[in-house]
């Protein structure tokens, strides 16, 4: 063991100085991290959902930089045709696309997901970034509740749907999670929230365990494509801001900037190493696991693998294994 995985370590252990910025200086300065701006992208096609703002901004912009081709898939036409134009201009990167979908909308995934495949017969990383924390239930179209559909069933059936794209290429499926997946454990029933127990906190634990277990489960059943997962640790976002004000006002100015949190994202994308692996979890450019408590870690069994794969295959309406 080096001197910097033991520092590594030390960082770990208390959430404090791991998920800040405390955590992103310290490990950048051990590791000697790479310059993002070091890597070229030119020729490379990047599908990035929830690309107009936070952490989906910060990311497109580094990738836009790089010279890759990026596809900001958002919500809302106008504003990500905006946000395409202002990137183009800055970056003078002109290789820039946008495709619209809300991605708990299912039936909007898969005009996407057409629209892609029409456009692009590769697709060298689909990076799965879309997603927000609300304080109220709410139902996509499909019924499902909307931070299950957008977050799981969505980027699921996104990804089967460029399955070939993606094989073609090698390609690489990003997928942004968050830290507060460790206090909840892997559940099938119970999956979906009811409105009498709803919170929102909780429903979006369960969504990203649902969503870094399913990254383990795509790299066993696509060995041609390199899976990963990541959690950004605490960044300043718009959602961060909406979706939890006193968090960020008494973490204040130890929160990461939308640029540090973002960073791991675009070199699980850019960097050969992450490209040789599969199935794995990261903090910082660096494997972590995905259990810090007994309690998560007894519910990840292949009983509720088995389930949850299942449950995203009867819900997204199409089989992986199909395809």
């Amino acid at each position: 063991m080096t001197a910097a995985d033991v520092i590594d370590r030390v960082l770990e252990a208390p959430i404090i100085t791991s998920f800040t910025n405390i955590g992103y200086a310290a490990r950048s300065r051990l590791d000697n991290w790479t310059d993002l701006d070091a890597y070229d992208l030119s020729g490379r096609v990047m599908v990035l959902t929830g690309a107009t703002s936070g952490l989906g901004l910060a990311a497109a912009g580094q990738l836009a930089r790089c010279g890759a081709t990026v596809v900001l898939a958002g919500r809302n036409p106008d504003k990500t045709l905006r946000v395409r134009d202002e990137l183009a201009a800055s970056t003078g990167n002109d290789t820039l696309e946008t495709v619209i979908a809300d991605m708990g909308d299912l039936g909007a995934v898969r005009a996407a997901a057409a629209e892609l495949a029409s456009r692009h017969d590769r697709v060298d990383a689909l990076l799965h970034n879309a997603g927000a924390l609300s304080d109220t239930r709410q139902v996509a179209p499909d019924g499902t509740e909307l931070t299950i559909a957008s977050q799981v069933v969505g980027p699921f059936l996104m990804t089967t749907l460029l399955l070939d794209q993606l094989r073609r290429a090698d390609g690489r499926v990003i997928t942004m999670a968050s830290g507060g997946l460790y206090s909840t454990g892997l559940r099938v029933e119970g999956l979906e929230m009811s409105e009498a127990d709803y919170k929102g906190t909780e429903q979006y634990s369960r969504a990203k365990r649902a969503q870094v277990t399913l990254n383990e489960m795509w790299a066993e059943s696509e060995p041609e494509i390199a899976f990963h997962a990541l959690h950004p640790g605490w960044a300043d976002t718009p959602g961060v801001e909406e979706s939890l004000p006193t968090f960020r006002k008494i973490v204040g100015p130890l929160l990461r900037t939308p640029q540090q949190g973002a960073d791991t994202m675009v070199w699980l994308t850019a960097d050969p190493e992450p490209g040789a692996r599969t199935g794995e979890f990261w903090l910082d450019r660096r494997v972590r696991s995905i259990h810090k408590l007994g309690s998560t870690r007894r519910t990840d069994t292949p009983e509720h693998r088995t389930q949850l794969w299942a449950w995203c295959v009867d819900k997204a309406g199409v089989d992986p294994a199909d395809v």
